[in-house]
């Protein structure tokens, strides 16, 4: 237990010298016990009084027994005597530089990218063992073909603000296949009031390439997110907190698609920052049917020249 403490004080306190993926409802403390659910998930950096790096990202996420079926779970690593829940998720990101609304290439920043992708997924929770395995598939398109360029002007219109001009600009089309695996394992539990978890992933593909490592806590009135599913939650009312370091092999929203190399601006593999990491934190309400979040994320800079952002967002969910 000292051991478990000691190594949750340095995660926490390497924070700032810490990338990981900006839309994870995979995580043990966003797990909604039952079979059939849908969640949305909206993220903003408007929540976060800014207007740089990760702009905006949304995902359409359902759960249900049905996706046993889905031919892309041949894929998944399927543990045995574990709880299977089988989903599919549509996920939209897109990124900005800073001076969004200049039309002329921002040298020494990030790239206007975006992406947007059909994700399958299983979760495989041990209940004996306390840990979950999760597995994703997601094949989609990055480019002017997913419309970032619309979305954000269209945001900004409707909300008065300035109008990106830079858009042009963007990482060109090219596809997006990724595959992801997670390990989450709960160290240490207390009552219903505390937990304690680690966890690893990695992800390997087009559009991002890294592996990272981190640890999460909740307190409150926690869910038990390693418990069966048969065991559903009444209310729970609680805060999280996760820190995760992360080092990145390749990430085509800085460098541009593996295909298409014509993009008018990317970054180069030197300047790419290959040790970074992200702290995310927020509260969650739960009833037996009903799922709400309000986060907050805070990110190191992904490259040398650029500076640490960060972003908020909101979840909703239900019960089918």
């Amino acid at each position: 237990m000292r051991k478990t403490l000691a190594l949750c004080v340095v995660l926490f306190l390497v924070q700032q010298l810490m990338t990981a993926q900006k839309i994870d409802n995979l995580i043990s403390y966003r797990d909604i016990k039952s079979n059939n659910y849908f969640r949305f998930n909206y993220d903003n950096d408007y929540f976060a009084a800014s207007d740089e790096n990760y702009t905006q990202g949304y995902s359409f996420e359902l759960v249900a027994p049905y996706f046993k079926t889905n031919p892309a779970n041949y894929l998944f690593y399927k543990p045995q005597n574990a709880e299977m829940r089988y989903g599919l998720a549509v996920e939209h990101i897109g990124f900005t530089p800073d001076d969004y609304q200049l039309p002329e290439i921002q040298e020494g920043d990030r790239p206007f990218a975006v992406a947007i992708f059909l994700k399958s997924f299983i979760v495989a929770t041990d209940t004996e063992k306390r840990s979950r395995f999760t597995s994703s598939i997601s094949i989609g398109l990055m480019g002017p073909a997913a419309f970032g360029k619309e979305m954000q002007t269209g945001i900004h219109k409707a909300t008065g603000n300035k109008i990106p001009s830079g858009w042009r600009n963007q990482i060109k089309n090219d596809v997006v296949l990724n595959y992801e695996v997670g390990y989450e394992k709960q160290l240490a539990r207390y009552r219903d009031l505390f937990s304690l978890q680690a966890s690893a992933n990695v992800k390997v593909g087009t559009l991002f390439t890294n592996a990272s490592i981190g640890m999460n806590s909740t307190v409150g009135i926690i869910n038990n997110g390693f418990s069966t599913i048969t065991n559903r939650n009444g209310f729970k009312l609680y805060a999280y907190a996760q820190p995760t370091v992360s080092v990145v092999g390749y990430d085509a929203t800085l460098q541009g698609g593996l295909i298409n190399r014509d993009s008018p601006y990317t970054i180069a593999s030197s300047d790419v920052t290959r040790v970074t990491g992200q702290f995310h934190y927020g509260i969650v309400l739960k009833t037996r049917t009903l799922y709400f979040e309000y986060a907050r994320s805070v990110s190191t800079k992904e490259i040398t020249t650029g500076s640490s952002y960060k972003w908020g967002g909101i979840k909703i969910g239900f019960t089918l």
